[in-house]
C-alpha cells in the first residue's frame, strides 16, 4: 500500500527500489510499479516520481466515461475534457509494452465537448514508449472534436509514442467540403497530437494517422522541437471520390460542390487528412496555472518523415528561427513551406504536389536545399510543379531524381500555381505570385518556368528555361 501527495491509497505490488544518490545529497528514488489505470490515475498529479506500468493492453470505454472514472476537465477559451491528465512535475512515466486501447465512442460519451485523451499541464516530465490506439472506425466522430495528445506546461518530453489516431466526419475528401469556420459539410474533426506550452520535445514517435485533422500541430508554442518522428496518413484521388455519384455519400449529397466554390476537379491526389507538422500564429497554453494566449516560436523539426498528408513540413506562421533538418517527405500534396527559414539535407518525392511551395508573395530568406527523390507510386501531380517560388531573397538548391521530367513536370517562379483550391480566381492572395531578387541552384533536368511575374532571378540550372520575366540572370547549364 502506498499514498500519493494527495493522500489517495494506492495498493500496488512489490516496489522496485532504484538508488540514485546525488552529489548534494542522498535522496532515494523509487520506482512504483502499477497494473492497472485505476492504480496509475492517482499519480498523474504527483511530483517527483517515477512509475511504471505492467506491461499489457488496457482499455478505455464510453461506459467508463459514464461510471465517472474520467472527470478532469479544464477551462481554457474551451472547455475540455481529459482522460489522463499529467499534472505533475519532474515525473516519469514509463508505458514500455503498454497498450492503452481508447474506443472511439469515448469522443461522443461527454457530450458536446472537446475530449483529449492525454494531456501534460506539469512541468519536467517525460512520458515514454506508450501504444496509444483508437479503437473503432474511422468514421466513429467526435461529437465536437477530439485530439489524442496535447503538451501544455514546459520542458516536457514524449518520447518513443505509438498512437494510431481514427474517428472524424466526414472522412476520405481532406479539406474539399471545409476546415473549420466556412464549410459545405459540417466536420468534426480529430487530430493527433497539438504542442503548446514552452520548450516542449516530442521524440521519436510514430503516428498512423487515419482522421481528418492534423497530425502533429503546434498552438501557442515556444521553443517546441519535434524529432525523429514519423507520420504516415491517407491519400485518395479526386476521381474516386467522383466515383460516388449517386451512392449518398456526403459528398455525393452536395453534389461535389467544394468549400472554394466549384465542382470538385478530377486529376488530383487529396490527402483524407491534414497537414504532417503544422504551426499555426495563434493559439492559447497553460504554463504554471497561468494562461497564455500567442502564436509558434522557433520550432525546430529534426530527422522526420511525413507521408501521405497535406502538407509535409508547415511551418509558415511561426515567428522567430524556423530550422527544418533531415526530413523526408512522401506522397504529400506539399512538402516544405516555411515562409521564412532554414531547411538542410531534406527530401521529398513530388508524385502527388510540389517538393515546396511558397505560403504567401510575402516570403522572404527562404534558404533550402532539398533532394528530389524518385518513387515507384504512379505520378499524380495536377499541379504540375515540383517547386512553386514566389517571394523574395531566397536561395533555393535543388538537386537528385530527374524522375517526372517526361511528364511535363517543372519548376515554376511566380504565376499560377494550378492548385487544386486556387482555380476560377479562388483565393486570389494564395497565387500568382510575384518572385524577385533571389538565387535559384537547379541541379536536375526539370524545367524552369520564370512567369511574367518573375523579376532578377539568378543562379543556375540544369533544366531548360523559359523565360518570360525582367530582368533574369538564372543561367542554363548543358551537362
Amino acid at each position: 500500500m502506498i499514498k500519493s501527495k494527495n493522500n489517495k491509497t494506492v495498493f500496488l505490488k512489490p516496489l522496485l527500489i532504484l538508488s540514485l544518490f546525488l552529489l548534494a545529497n542522498s535522496t532515494l528514488y523509487a520506482q512504483t510499479i502499477v497494473t492497472s489505470l485505476s492504480e496509475l490515475m492517482p499519480f498523474l498529479d504527483d511530483d517527483d516520481v517515477t512509475v511504471k506500468m505492467k506491461p499489457g493492453v488496457y482499455t478505455i470505454t464510453a461506459e467508463d466515461v459514464k461510471k465517472g472514472l474520467y472527470k478532469k476537465e479544464l477551462n481554457l477559451k474551451r472547455v475540455s475534457k481529459i482522460l489522463l491528465l499529467f499534472e505533475g512535475n519532474n515525473s516519469t512515466y514509463d508505458f514500455t509494452g503498454v497498450t492503452i486501447k481508447i474506443d472511439t465512442k469515448v469522443h461522443q460519451s461527454f457530450g458536446n465537448y472537446q475530449v483529449h485523451e492525454l494531456q501534460i499541464i506539469g512541468n519536467n516530465n517525460v512520458l515514454k514508449n506508450l501504444t496509444l490506439i483508437d479503437d473503432g472506425s474511422v468514421h466513429d466522430a467526435p461529437t465536437a472534436r477530439a485530439t489524442n495528445i496535447v503538451m501544455d506546461g514546459s520542458y516536457n518530453r514524449i518520447e518513443g509514442f505509438t498512437v494510431t489516431t481514427k474517428g472524424s466526419f466526414p472522412y476520405g475528401y481532406g479539406d474539399a467540403f471545409g476546415k473549420g469556420g466556412k464549410s459545405v459539410i459540417k466536420h468534426r474533426k480529430h487530430s493527433a497530437c497539438l504542442i503548446r506550452g514552452e520548450s516542449n520535445h516530442l521524440k521519436n514517435s510514430t503516428f498512423f494517422h487515419r482522421s481528418y485533422g492534423h497530425c502533429i500541430f503546434m498552438q501557442g508554442a515556444n521553443n517546441p522541437l519535434i524529432e525523429g518522428c514519423y507520420v504516415e496518413g491517407e491519400v485518395r484521388k479526386t476521381d474516386d471520390m467522383l466515383a460516388e455519384a449517386g451512392t449518398g455519400s456526403p459528398a455525393d449529397k452536395v453534389d461535389f460542390m467544394t468549400v472554394w466554390g466549384y465542382k470538385l476537379p478530377a486529376g488530383y491526389m487529396l490527402s483524407t487528412g491534414e497537414a504532417g507538422i503544422r504551426a499555426y500564429d495563434g493559439g492559447e497554453t497553460i504554463i504554471d496555472g497561468k494562461t497564455y494566449n500567442r502564436g509558434t516560436s522557433n520550432p525546430t523539426v529534426k530527422n522526420c518523415v511525413v507521408k501521405n498528408m497535406r502538407t509535409g513540413v508547415t511551418i509558415a506562421h511561426a515567428t522567430g528561427k524556423k530550422y527544418v533538418e533531415n526530413c523526408t517527405s512522401l506522397g504529400n500534396e506539399n512538402g516544405f513551406s516555411l515562409g521564412s527559414g532554414t531547411v538542410v539535407n531534406c527530401r521529398a518525392d513530388v508524385i502527388y504536389g510540389p517538393a515546396y511551395a511558397s505560403t504567401y508573395e510575402r516570403d522572404v530568406a527562404y534558404n533550402a536545399d532539398i533532394t528530389i527523390l524518385s518513387s515507384t507510386e504512379e505520378y499524380y501531380n495536377g499541379s504540375g510543379n515540383i517547386a512553386y517560388i514566389g517571394g523574395s531573397t531566397h536561395k533555393i538548391i535543388l538537386r537528385g531524381s530527374n524522375q517526372g521530367v517526361e511528364k511535363g513536370l517543372k519548376i515554376s517562379v511566380g504565376g499560377d500555381k494550378n492548385n487544386i483550391r486556387l482555380q476560377n480566381g479562388n483565393l486570389p492572395k494564395q497565387n500568382n505570385f510575384k518572385g524577385s531578387d533571389f538565387e535559384l541552384i537547379n541541379l536536375t533536368n526539370f524545367p524552369v518556368f520564370l512567369s511574367d511575374k518573375s523579376i532578377g532571378i539568378f543562379g543556375q540550372s540544369l533544366g531548360e528555361v523559359s523565360n518570360y520575366g525582367t530582368d533574369n540572370l538564372l543561367e542554363f547549364i548543358e551537362e
